[in-house]
C-alpha cells in the first residue's frame, strides 16, 4: 500500500460507532492499522461492538459518551488523552433521521411535528457541532488532526417528506466549510475538516421507506434509483475508502469539502 493513504496507528475517535456506518467504518479504520476509539451512549453496546472488532487483532476502546453533552464528551476526551496522548482523526457519524421528523405522503410542512423537528435537527447539527468542539480543541492544541462529518444528499437539492433531516444536514455541509477555514486560519495547515455526502444507502433508519415488507422497492426507492447514474444502491462499505483518504496524507491539501458518494446522484438532472 502507498503510505501517502496510511491511517497506520493514528487513533481515531468515531461517534455512533455501535450503528451500521459507524461499525463499518470502525472495522475498517482497525483493518488499516488506526487505534479506534468506538464512542456510544451504552457501554455495553460498545464493549460488544470493540469485542467484535477485534476479534481478529487490532487495537480499540469503547468510551462511553453523549455526543449531545459537553461534559460527557470532554470526559470522554480526557480518558482517550491518557491513554494515547493524542486524537488524530474524528469522525461525526452520530445522527440521522427519526421516524417523529418524516412526514407521510399525505401530509405537508403544516402537519409537520415541531418535536421531532427539533430533535433530528438537535441530533445532526449539534451531535456533530459539539465533539468537534471538544475533540477539535485537543487536535488545536497538538497541531494536527483530521474531522470528517456526515453531510447528505439533501443538503444539495431537496428532498420530500424529510425537512428536519435536509435542513440539519444543510447546516453540517456549511459548517464544515466554516470550521475548516476557522481552524486552518488560527491553527494551521495540519488541521483539517472535509464531509462526505452519501447517496441512498438502506439502513435501519430507512428500511421501512425504501424497501416493502416483501423486499421489492417501494415508489420513492423507484424514484432514487431512477436518478442514480450506477442504478443502485450503495453499500454502506463503500463509503470506507472516501474517509479514509479524507485522515490520510494523500488529502493532505483538502479542506471544506464536501465529496459525494453516490452512484452519481448528485450529479444527474434525471432528464
Amino acid at each position: 500500500m502507498n503510505e501517502i493513504f496510511s491511517i497506520k496507528d493514528k487513533v481515531a475517535v468515531i461517534t455512533g460507532a455501535s450503528g451500521v456506518l459507524g461499525g463499518s467504518l470502525a472495522k475498517s479504520f482497525l483493518e488499516a492499522g488506526a487505534k479506534v476509539v468506538a464512542l456510544g451512549r451504552k457501554q455495553e453496546t460498545l464493549d460488544n461492538r470493540v469485542r467484535e472488532l477485534t476479534a481478529n487483532g487490532g487495537e480499540a476502546l469503547a468510551v462511553e459518551a453523549n455526543v449531545m453533552n459537553i461534559e460527557s464528551l470532554e470526559q470522554a476526551a480526557k480518558k482517550i488523552t491518557e491513554e494515547y496522548g493524542k486524537i488524530d482523526i474524528l469522525l461525526n457519524i452520530a445522527g440521522g433521521n427519526i421516524p417523529a421528523a418524516t412526514l407521510s405522503p399525505d401530509q405537508s410542512f403544516f402537519d409537520m411535528n415541531i418535536e421531532g423537528w427539533n430533535e433530528v435537527t438537535d441530533l445532526n447539527i449539534n451531535g456533530t457541532v459539539y465533539p468537534s468542539y471538544v475533540f477539535g480543541k485537543v487536535m488545536a492544541e497538538q497541531g494536527s488532526g483530521s474531522i470528517v462529518n456526515i453531510s447528505s444528499m439533501a443538503a444539495y437539492s431537496a428532498i420530500t417528506r424529510v425537512a428536519g433531516y435536509s435542513a440539519a444536514k444543510s447546516a453540517i455541509t456549511n459548517f464544515t466549510q466554516w470550521l475548516a477555514s476557522d481552524v486552518a486560519l488560527k491553527f494551521g495547515d495540519k488541521i483539517r475538516v472535509n464531509a462526505v455526502a452519501p447517496g441512498f444507502f438502506i439502513g435501519d433508519q430507512n428500511r421501512a421507506i425504501l424497501l416493502n415488507p416483501d423486499g421489492s422497492l417501494t415508489d420513492r426507492s423507484k424514484k432514487v434509483i431512477a436518478k442514480t447514474p450506477m442504478g443502485r444502491f450503495g453499500d454502506v462499505e463503500e463509503l470506507n475508502g472516501a474517509v479514509q483518504f479524507l485522515c490520510s496524507d494523500a488529502a493532505s491539501f483538502i479542506t471544506g469539502a464536501l465529496l459525494p458518494v453516490d452512484g452519481g446522484f448528485s450529479a444527474f438532472s434525471g432528464v
